[in-house]
């Protein structure tokens, strides 16, 4: 495989690491995180501020981008589909790669999660069929946060296009110099939906067994690794979660062990998975069925971390520990305490609870 693994079980996690083509310089992930700053869904400089503050991880995979205008569901999300957003990106991936980083893009089209307010003009919502969120707000800028829009169920024409805007957005993610795409099917986006037996209610060859249900998927990791090479795409998955009112079911199991052989098959670089409700009998089939790197993503320390690394996974993510600490390798090497994360800032638009975060030392100088 295109995969060199570490066999030490010592190894932490600041020992270098490769994928694919990609000396990593750490095991540690920056995961891809939502955080609302792309005015106009135009990457910018304030971004790439907050990306370079971060630079020091082995893997940066930046936040959820979409594919496509019908997949911008939530109010100021990036997107990869016009000259002037590859532009906008190409500026972060060249800052990053200037401090000897290495960056993914990960491919979010929210489907049938977002608010027709967020849309361009002629942009709908989609999703695999009719089943509306019943519980979940969504922002939108000037507006407040009002009840989520429902999503038109996709024909064959609207399901082939996605598939190519996605591949078409890989492409354009290599033209603006990031060294891989991650698929995004998890947290109850678009991919998600299309998996869950309870959301996808289609009677085609795209529902109803686990193998039409994960054909969405598959179809889009076959042409995106066609496009631009396996060893530069990844993928996130997050069984049994419930994000976006995702609700369980019965197949889940059947279904991610189907799924891991089938991208095992398709070489992809890395499988990224949600772990905090994952039963340890599937971390052990993923890791069975997978055979490049597994990236788990959880409520991970420096020392649980270290700890898990010596089992199943090869990279550990971490999510709002980046968020709140630009230098959050330093102190997990170090074992300093953390920044306090500013929740209410969160998903303004502004620097504040983005880029104005201290390193360890300027803290200890405000003290």
């Amino acid at each position: 495989m295109l995969q060199t693994k570490l066999l030490d079980p010592m190894s932490t996690l600041f020992t270098p690491y490769r994928i694919g083509s990609l000396e990593l310089k750490n095991r540690i992930v920056m995961a891809p995180m939502t955080r609302n700053r792309a005015t106009h869904n135009l990457p910018n400089a304030l971004m790439a501020e907050y990306y370079m503050q971060r630079s020091e991880a082995g893997l940066i995979i930046a936040e959820g981008t979409s594919p496509s205008p019908n997949g911008l569901g939530y109010s100021r999300i990036p997107g990869i589909y016009t000259s002037e957003q590859i532009r906008g990106w190409r500026k972060i991936t060249s800052s990053i790669h200037d401090r000897g980083g290495k960056i993914f893009l990960q491919l979010m089209h929210t489907g049938r999660v977002g608010h027709s307010g967020n849309l361009p003009p002629g942009a709908t919502l989609l999703s695999p069929s009719t089943v509306k969120l019943e519980k979940t707000s969504i922002q939108v800028d000037g507006k407040g946060n009002l009840k989520a829009t429902p999503a038109r169920e996709m024909s064959i024409t609207d399901i082939q296009l996605t598939i190519e805007e996605h591949i078409q957005a890989a492409r354009n993610a290599m033209d603006a110099g990031f060294d891989g795409v991650e698929i995004l099917a998890a947290n109850g986006y678009l991919v998600d939906q299309f998996l869950n037996p309870h959301i996808n209610l289609r009677k085609d060859e795209y529902g109803g067994s686990i193998e039409n249900r994960s054909r969405f998927l598959l179809d889009i990791v076959r042409g995106v690794a066609e496009a631009i090479g396996s060893e530069r795409v990844g993928v996130r998955i997050s069984p049994y979660g419930t994000s976006n009112e995702m609700p369980h079911y019965a197949e889940t199991e059947a279904t991610y062990d189907y799924l891991s052989k089938a991208l095992n098959a398709l070489e992809v670089t890395y499988l990224h998975i949600v772990t905090e409700t994952l039963p340890a009998s599937l971390r052990l089939t993923l890791r069975r069925n997978f055979d490049n790197a597994l990236i788990f993503a959880g409520e991970y320390n420096a020392e649980t971390a270290s700890l898990a690394l010596a089992e199943e996974p090869d990279l550990i993510a971490f999510g709002r520990p980046f968020v709140a600490n630009p230098d959050l390798v330093d102190r997990l090497r170090k074992r300093l305490p953390y920044n306090q994360l500013k929740f209410d800032l969160f998903y303004s638009s502004g620097s504040g609870g983005y880029t104005d975060y201290p390193v360890f030392e300027d803290a200890m100088v405000l003290i």
